[in-house]
């Protein structure tokens, strides 16, 4: 049995059919040409749409077998009945690029508009399908579909037809005589009007290949039996049989459908692919499965991308890194940060015997300056990532830049309150009259914060340690217009319980800046500036939280953002480094500069012009004073100040107890008269106490009106007088007088921390201060008090 036009794939199987034959390739034969086209455009992964027809399953069950073991994996499978929507959209759910259609005209054009309700077509997709399909056949089913016309030839735009030659391309005498083309004009000029049909060409070769079996057998009889012919032949005579099936094998010539070779009764002919190309069919290539090659025709075959679609959506994985000139510029102002540090450094260390910065702590200023630099050079690590660096290195730099910046946090801040300290120390404990606060002591402390700093980090280490994850975000459109999606990945810095460990350092950093604001607050009312930081101090606390907070919740938002990320740590950083340094050293230098001495003096005493020139007198010793002994001496100044307000009460009762004792004229006259000596005494104090009130004026007016008189007159009335008198006399009064206001002085001051209530005499020398120089011997016990 030979056909020329069956292509069903049923008749292929030889236990049914063994003495079949068919000139035409049947449907099953497109696979081995598509698998060989699925090679050359190396797409490994397809999808199949088939029609619940038998003719389609069977050929959709071979395609499988030929994939089969050829590296290309079917991702999924559909079949559809009348509606093939349902179909289309899981195709696209699962990604399918490359479709394998099988289905009849009509339903290709339901196809066909599903596709483009979908958006599965242009660039990024590839339809195969059936190329037996009539000329202009979707005109045919246009009506039938709900889709506009354009729009069904936008979704068909490029795809791919997979059917036999009908007649070979080769201009080759067959061997009939005539070439392909030769037999096709004949053809024609004989068909007239007549309708063409596609397997003219498969008939005329069958008529050769039956005459060559019978040529083949003839000569095969004559050879081996001469009494058996040709003509005796009936279809029970299995030997003949088998003798015409030998030479139906063994047919081999070129034909002008080409090459008429059966491989088990199945025609091994030549497979056409034409491509839908502006409304119509275009021959791209053809395969020849004697030889198994395919042949693509130059620059014919036209995708509408700039390259053949991917077999799925290739994802190109990009790491978001941070732009080089963003870390060139935040780098340019993170070296002009620590240039200005070691500016400050430069300051600091020049001027280290300078009254000014030797108060202020040289030596804690340093280590502020050397805070503020590792943290400046945390900077540069924040913005190595695994663009510069490898994943190794960038999983050390994950530990590298947080020691670093911890550790420069606590050394900046921990000098600054350690010093405040001090101050606090000082000035808050009237007690520690001979106990002296070293910069060794305020290292220690230091040391302890940073200590402390260290235990923490070690154990994150240890217990946890800071380890490379990558983050993955949704694919993007490639911004070039390529046929790939971009999956962004960022670099992280993380563990297991980074909340936790983030707490604790954050717990730890907070109640450093507490006890700072302690501290700046207890100093507030320190009135030497050399020795007073609150106010910077509080700047500075200020400005380093609210950034922090600022920053902390800004980086956690953008944390997908690695360039608006690392400019907002950068810049944090960067500015809380820079105003607390400038907040600690600018106004030192601007001091230094213009009045070095009013930083170093109490702003609440200020002394006369002749106190002044007097104390430079002795100005000498008091310079020689190491810093620790002259931020106490400030410190009890602030004191006898207290205590010198004190006294002015207590000449207020003075001069009750004195207005007392005048109650007679003969006592204001003898007051008036001789004690003159006595008040210059108690003017000379509150001359010490620098006090300006209104009772020494009074005073020196009440001298100006009555002059003195000499301690040795007296009134010739009053010599005559009783003894019981007496007891008023002149010398009583000065008697009297000389003795109680020492002792009332002496009754008062224990109150008020002058003198020890039980001290009989004055617990310090008077030669203590120069101004208790020329205090008469009945006063020394106030004035040594004070």
């Amino acid at each position: 049995q030979l056909s020329f036009a069956a292509t069903t794939p049923e008749l292929a199987d030889k236990k049914k059919y063994p003495y079949f034959f068919r000139t035409v390739p049947s449907d099953n034969a497109v696979n081995p040409a598509i698998l060989k086209l699925l090679k050359y455009y190396q797409w490994k992964r397809v999808g199949t749409l088939t029609q619940d027809v038998q003719r389609f399953s069977e050929v959709r069950n071979d395609l499988t077998g030929v994939l089969y073991g050829e590296d290309i994996e079917i991702s999924d499978t559909e079949s559809f009945s009348n509606d093939p929507c349902t179909s289309v959209k899981k195709l696209k759910g699962n990604d399918v690029r490359i479709i394998l259609g099988q289905f009849d005209e009509e339903m290709a054009v339901k196809v066909f508009c599903c596709a483009y309700d979908e958006e599965m077509y242009g660039s990024k997709y590839q339809w195969i399908i059936p190329g037996w399909y009539e000329n202009l056949w979707w005109e045919s089913w246009i009506n039938s579909s709900q889709c506009l016309s354009k729009n069904l030839l936008a979704a068909m735009e490029g795809y791919i037809g997979v059917d036999f030659e009908p007649l070979s391309s080769k201009m080759i005498k067959t061997i009939s005589g005539r070439t392909p083309q030769q037999y096709e004009k004949e053809y024609n000029a004989k068909r007239g009007d007549g309708q063409s049909s596609k397997f003219h060409g498969y008939a005329y070769d069958g008529i050769w290949v039956i005459a060559k079996t019978l040529q083949r057998a003839m000569r095969y009889l004559n050879a081996t039996n001469k009494h058996q012919k040709i003509e005796d032949f009936n279809y029970t005579n299995h030997k003949l049989g088998k003798i015409f099936l030998d030479a139906m094998n063994e047919t081999n010539f070129f034909g002008v459908t080409g090459q008429v070779v059966f491989r088990n009764g199945e025609r091994m002919g030549t497979i056409k692919f034409t491509q839908f190309q502006e409304r119509r069919e275009v021959k791209v290539g053809e395969y020849n499965a004697v030889a198994d090659t395919l042949e693509i025709i130059n620059s014919s075959l036209r995708f509408q991308g700039l390259e053949p679609p991917k077999d799925k959506t290739i994802i190109q994985e990009e790491l978001r890194k941070i732009s080089l000139p963003l870390y060139s510029i935040l780098s340019a102002l993170t070296i002009l940060g620590m240039i200005m540090a070691s500016a400050f450094l430069f300051f600091n260390i020049k001027n280290r015997n300078q009254k000014l910065i030797k108060m202020s702590s040289p030596y804690m200023n340093n280590l502020i300056i050397l805070g503020g630099m590792l943290s400046y050079a945390s900077i540069f690590l924040f913005g190595l990532d695994g663009s510069f660096v490898s994943e190794k290195t960038f999983e050390t730099l994950c530990t590298v830049r947080t020691w670093i910046l911890t550790v420069g946090y606590t050394t900046a801040f921990g000098a600054m309150f350690a010093k405040t300290w001090r101050v606090h120390a000082i000035f808050k404990n009237v007690k520690m009259k001979k106990k002296i606060i070293k910069d060794q002591k305020l290292l220690v402390i230091v040391g302890g914060m940073l200590l402390i700093d260290l235990c923490i980090l070690i154990c994150w280490q240890v217990v946890d340690p800071l380890r490379r994850t990558v983050e993955k975000y949704n694919m993007e459109p490639d911004p070039a217009g390529r046929d790939i999606s971009i999956r962004p990945i960022l670099e992280h810095c993380e563990n297991t319980h980074m909340t936790i460990w983030l707490g604790i350092v954050y717990a730890y950093k907070g109640l450093l800046m507490l006890f700072g604001c302690f501290l700046a607050w207890e100093t507030r009312n320190v009135s030497i500036p050399a020795l007073n930081d609150s106010k910077y101090i509080g700047m500075s606390v200020y400005n380093v939280g609210i950034m922090c907070i600022i920053g902390a919740a800004v980086s956690f938002l953008t944390r997908d953002q690695p360039n608006v990320q690392f400019c907002i740590v950068a810049l944090v950083i960067i500015f809380c480094s820079t105003i607390t340094l400038c907040l600690v050293f600018v106004p030192k230098l601007i001091t230094l500069r213009t009045n070095p001495d009013a930083a170093t003096q109490n702003r609440r005493f200020q002394f006369t012009q002749n106190q002044k020139k007097e104390d430079s007198k002795t100005s000498t010793s008091v310079t020689s004073v190491n810093q620790t002994s002259t931020s106490r001496l400030e410190g009890l100044q602030s004191e006898n100040h207290r205590l010198r307000m004190k006294i002015t009460e207590l000449d207020k009762d003075l001069e009750e107890v004195t207005m007392q004792l005048q109650d007679t004229p003969e006592k204001t006259t003898y007051i008036k008269q001789n004690h003159y000596q006595d008040l210059n005494d108690i003017l000379s104090i509150r001359n010490f106490t620098d006090s300006k009130d209104g009772e020494k004026a009074i005073l020196k007016n009440h001298l100006d009106q009555n002059p003195p008189a000499q301690w040795g007159s007296s009134d010739p009335s009053r010599t005559s007088k009783d003894p019981i008198e007496d007891i008023n006399s002149p010398e009583h009064i000065q008697r009297r007088l000389s003795l109680q206001l020492p002792i009332l002085h002496h009754a008062y001051l224990p109150s008020i921390g002058g003198v020890d209530a039980s001290c009989a005499s004055p617990c310090v020398s008077p030669s203590a201060s120069p101004r208790h120089r020329h205090v008469p011997p009945s006063f020394r016990v106030m004035v040594s008090g004070l």
